[in-house]
């Protein structure tokens, strides 16, 4: 007890861990065990066959697959912007910055009204893109989209610190022995980027999963086409069927989990690689 007490770095680090303990339990075991708690009073047979209704499916499957998509691209092209934000100076580069965090201060509400009106059919840019074929609004594209919007502030701020922190003089000793910006890019930048766009890529991941505001105007609502499980839930809570409600989130909330659960390893094993 006595050696544990000298390896630690702060005073009092028993009692803060009591409080941290004590303030997850109240703020996030408490509230999600009430979430499984009220779903198992429907059974295990009747919790299986809410889940697992054709619409409740549907609705997974266009959650999860646009959330990874909008992720999968803000990993690309947030990448880029904390590139292009930490490596150059620019006439407007701090609008652009502060402009990074919108998706942050803007309520969802107000994003989901503000991207309809886009790209709605008869909106500035939808009614440009309906000549083409394409429909946004109203459809999963338009989904993908809002979930995209949401998305991108959390790889941006999670790749810039370490793309500020990263040493020029290392990419200077590449070039000084040959190598191109292509190799210097994706042999020594990429790699010490990577557990940055990691935890980037699942901070949007996760915020799109719950996502709810953004997509409910733009999406339409169409069951089997256009309902995510978020607003599913919403329609189950005012119905007032609150267990069926709850057993959809307890699925969403175990696969996030698992997901995230996932992505930490990769990270770790990363780490790791990266010391050795």
């Amino acid at each position: 007890m006595i050696r544990w007490r000298r390896q630690s770095a702060l005073p009092g680090f028993g009692l803060a861990l009591g409080f941290t303990l004590a303030y997850l339990g109240l703020i996030v075991l408490i509230p999600l065990s009430t979430i499984f708690a009220r779903s198992a009073g429907l059974g295990w047979g009747t919790f299986w066959e809410t889940v697992t209704a054709p619409r409740v499916v549907a609705s997974y499957r266009l959650s999860f697959v646009a959330s990874l998509i909008g992720a999968v691209v803000n990993s690309v092209f947030g990448v880029l912007a904390a590139w292009v934000l930490t490596r150059y100076r620019f006439p407007g580069r701090r609008l652009m910055d502060a402009l990074v965090d919108l998706p942050f201060a803007l309520p969802t509400a107000v994003a989901g009204i503000a991207l309809t009106t886009l790209y709605a059919p008869n909106g500035w840019v939808g009614s440009r893109l309906a000549p083409l074929g394409i429909q946004v609004a109203y459809a999963p594209l338009g989904v993908m989209l809002a979930l995209t919007f949401i998305g991108l502030p959390f790889v941006v701020r999670t790749v810039q610190p370490v793309l500020q922190d990263l040493e020029v003089e290392v990419e200077e000793a590449a070039a000084s022995l040959g190598a191109s910006r292509g190799q210097i890019f994706w042999r020594v930048i990429l790699p010490m980027l990577g557990p940055a766009i990691l935890t980037g890529f699942a901070l949007s991941f996760a915020r799109a999963i719950g996502e709810y505001g953004s997509v409910v105007f733009i999406s339409g609502n169409m069951p089997f086409r256009t309902e995510i499980a978020p607003l599913l839930i919403m329609t189950k809570l005012e119905q007032f069927d609150y267990a069926g409600a709850t057993a959809i989130a307890v699925v969403m909330l175990g696969v996030s989990f698992l997901l995230l659960l996932a992505i930490n390893l990769l990270q770790w094993r990363g780490r790791q690689r990266a010391a050795a």
